[in-house]
This record gives structure tokens, C-alpha cells and sequence, in this order.
């Protein structure tokens, strides 16, 4: 299985994959994060991505207001650069968003270990069910998707999983 916790995989993927290693680097963004265990989650690391396609990099934060301090010096001056801190189902989340080379970016920080944070879990579980179910399957999903259904609900739909798709996908069993 792919190291996802380690973005050297991108320099050997496809041209977008290999975009986003090149992003990731001019900005140094896993290494202005490295304290917060930074990993980059969603669709372009599995390879289901449509051309809106964020980067997603999931981190974890005890201290929210040093970590939002930390991304206010070191991105500031990207475009469109907003952040906010709130608590969502009891828990405390600060996020980042803007936009670099062509790609919009959000950094997102909780107070849990990122390998059992819903966006990581989400990927794993997606990652391992396009490599049981193949090349046409992954077809399906980015078609969905690029018709503007969620990924989620894209593999929910093709799965034939009732009820809320995020949580039906944690619950396949890989």
C-alpha cells in the first residue's frame, strides 16, 4: 500500500499528482507543518480527482492558536488566505483556505492523531476499494464525480450503501 504519510508517491504519479508534489514544495508545506504530522488526504492522492479538486492537508493541532499562528506567518500572503477556528460536533477544528499555483489549498487541524481523522479513514477505505474494484470502477466514480456528485456519495451510489455515505464507508470493513 501507498505511503500516504509521505508525499514523495507524488513524484512518480500522474501530471497532476506530480503538480501537487511541486506545490507542496515551493510552499514547504509539510516541513512548516512537520510538528503537526501533515498529510495530504482526498482525491488527488488516490487519483479520483476532476479539475476543482482541492488539496486537502489534514494535520493535528492541540494548541489552536499556535498552529493558527503558525500558517498566518507562513501563508498570509497566498491568495485568497482565510482562516478560522470553531467547534463542530464538540470538537475544536481550525481551518485554512487559499490558493497557490493554480491549486486551491486547505489546511485543516483537530486535536485527533491524523490517521484516524474521518479524511484520512475516508481515503484508505476509497484507496483500497479502487484497487479491489479495478480501472472501470475508478472510471465510474470520477464520471459521478465530475457531474458533480461528492466522492462519498459517489462510492455509496456505485456500492449500493444506504444511509449517510460517510459514515457507511467506515463501516465496509477494510
Amino acid at each position: 500500500m501507498t505511503d500516504f504519510r509521505n508525499i514523495e508517491y507524488l513524484k512518480f504519479g500522474n501530471i497532476r499528482q506530480r503538480k501537487t508534489y511541486d506545490v507542496l514544495l515551493k510552499l514547504d508545506i509539510m516541513q512548516v507543518l512537520r510538528v503537526y504530522t501533515p498529510i495530504l488526504t482526498g482525491t488527488i492522492p488516490i487519483d479520483i480527482d476532476v479539475p476543482e479538486s482541492d488539496l486537502d492537508i489534514i494535520c493535528e493541532c492541540e494548541d489552536h492558536t499556535k498552529f493558527s499562528k503558525l500558517i498566518i506567518k507562513s501563508f498570509e500572503k497566498e491568495n485568497s488566505f482565510v482562516i478560522s477556528t470553531r467547534i463542530f460536533d464538540e470538537i475544536k477544528r481550525t481551518i485554512c483556505q487559499f490558493r497557490s499555483s493554480g491549486f486551491d489549498i486547505e489546511i485543516f487541524g483537530q486535536n485527533i492523531p491524523v490517521e484516524k481523522q474521518d479524511a484520512y479513514r475516508h481515503m484508505i477505505v476509497e484507496y483500497k476499494i479502487l484497487k479491489e474494484k479495478g480501472v472501470e470502477f475508478r472510471s465510474k466514480i470520477k464520471e459521478l464525480k465530475s457531474n458533480g456528485i461528492k466522492t462519498e456519495q459517489a462510492f455509496a451510489q456505485l456500492l449500493g450503501l444506504k444511509g449517510d455515505p460517510y459514515k457507511e464507508l467506515l463501516n465496509i470493513g477494510y
